[in-house]
């Protein structure tokens, strides 16, 4: 009787484990996803607000300004957007190399599942037979 408890005991205590373990990796995941970009920041959405300011301010001065000017200021103006553009591509670079380590770990980890249930099937038995 007292081994069934223990028996018992230990797989919960066990189970505890596994759960503790499970929330600290699922802290870690949501850490990195924090710092990938999952929410938008302040920085970032003033960031934004810059950029868009900075592109209105240069396309509304390229019209009051002379023809030399004019077209120095419509090439800031590209050039900010064209910075923009590079930026959300490094972004969704980021992102895209997060979701590829995920889809690893998870390939990574039904493998490990795959194994040990091979394993358990090869080793049930009936009356002291291996099952097929």
């Amino acid at each position: 009787m007292s081994e069934g408890i223990a028996d018992v005991e230990k797989e919960l205590q066990e189970l505890r484990e596994e759960i503790e373990a499970f929330k600290r990796e699922k802290e870690r995941v949501r850490a990195i996803v924090g710092q990938i970009g999952g929410m938008p920041t302040f920085n970032s959405k003033l960031a934004n607000v810059i950029f868009t300011i900075l592109v209105i301010v240069s396309l509304v001065a390229s019209i009051f300004v002379e023809d030399k000017l004019r077209y120095a200021v419509i090439d800031l103006a590209i050039g900010i957007i064209s910075f923009k553009i590079i930026y959300i591509v490094h972004q969704l670079m980021r992102a895209n190399h997060f979701e590829l380590w995920i889809l690893s770990s998870i390939e990574w980890r039904i493998n490990e599942i795959h194994k040990e249930v091979r394993k358990l099937k090869g080793c049930a038995c009936v009356d002291g037979e291996k099952t097929a």
